[in-house]
């Protein structure tokens, strides 16, 4: 990681901690707004290519509105770099490798060392693009998740790598084993997802992760949450026709603040700070 783009704006160096968390000594960066009492806390996971201190300015409103942040490094990124994951051909295994450290890093949050600072029954989870993957998996079953959102994502793999949507992302060319996809696959284990309110962010231009496949499980996870009997309103997506981001994928372009502004308020409606 080149070392100017891991400074942090100085309102949230102030109050942050790089730590590593869980047997797998994840990288995570932690924030809290004032290490004394208990708040609510979102455990949050970029996109493939890039590392935890990117768009600190999401982290800063989250400080501001009373929520902490563990920012994590995805297996093969920033701290703990392996360039092999940052190709396409390596998602599935960072998914393979990503889901099962979530557990870990909300059991270190409850270690002696942060003496009760991050409050364990108001956690969300969140991510972008990768992140929001593993994201979406890790809700599909048992979790102590109060709400979560995600960006520039799907929950339809099979959609993604198997079907015509995936051609028309040229930066994925990659074709991966049908039986692997289906274990990954969110829409594939919706049987097993908790209803919970969940903030959907995306491009519909984004060239990446094309939004049809987004689109598509979210129409599949509102019929789960009626058919839970659930309020499908939980459901929150919010897109745009274009943003000017690169691709169309990373960011929100001129609407970057917006987006922020928007998962914000999501937050703390739910988690109550």
């Amino acid at each position: 990681m080149i070392e100017r783009f891991a400074r942090l704006p100085a309102s949230l160096d102030a109050k942050a901690r790089r730590v590593r968390l869980g047997p797998t000594r994840v990288p995570a960066l932690l924030a809290h707004p004032d290490w004394e009492r208990p708040a609510p806390v979102c455990i949050w996971m970029h996109g493939r290519t890039v590392h935890k201190e990117l768009d600190a300015g999401r982290y800063v409103r989250w400080l501001k509105a009373g929520i902490a942040t563990c920012a994590i490094d995805l297996p093969g990124h920033g701290e703990r770099l392996d360039e092999e994951f940052h190709s396409p051909r390596r998602t599935l295994d960072l998914l393979d490798a990503a889901i099962p450290e979530i557990d870990h890093i909300v059991d270190a949050l409850a270690a002696p060392e942060f003496s009760g600072a991050f409050d364990l029954a108001r956690v969300a989870i969140g991510g972008m693009s990768a992140g929001g993957m593993v994201t979406l998996r890790r809700l599909c079953d048992p979790h102590p998740f109060v709400c979560a959102a995600v960006e520039g994502t799907t929950g339809d793999l099979a959609g993604l790598y198997l079907s015509r949507e995936r051609d028309a992302a040229a930066a994925w060319p990659v074709r991966h084993d049908p039986s692997r996809v289906a274990r990954l696959d969110p829409m594939q284990h919706l049987a097993s997802w908790r209803p919970i309110p969940l903030l959907v962010l995306h491009s519909e231009a984004d060239a990446i992760v094309p939004f049809e496949t987004q689109r598509r499980f979210v129409e599949s996870l509102r019929v789960h949450y009626r058919v839970q009997g659930a309020d499908e309103a939980m459901i929150v997506p919010h897109t745009w026709p274009e943003t000017g981001a690169p691709q169309e994928h990373a960011g929100f372009g001129r609407f970057g603040n917006d987006a922020k502004n928007l998962q914000t308020e999501f937050l703390v409606s739910y988690l109550r700070p």
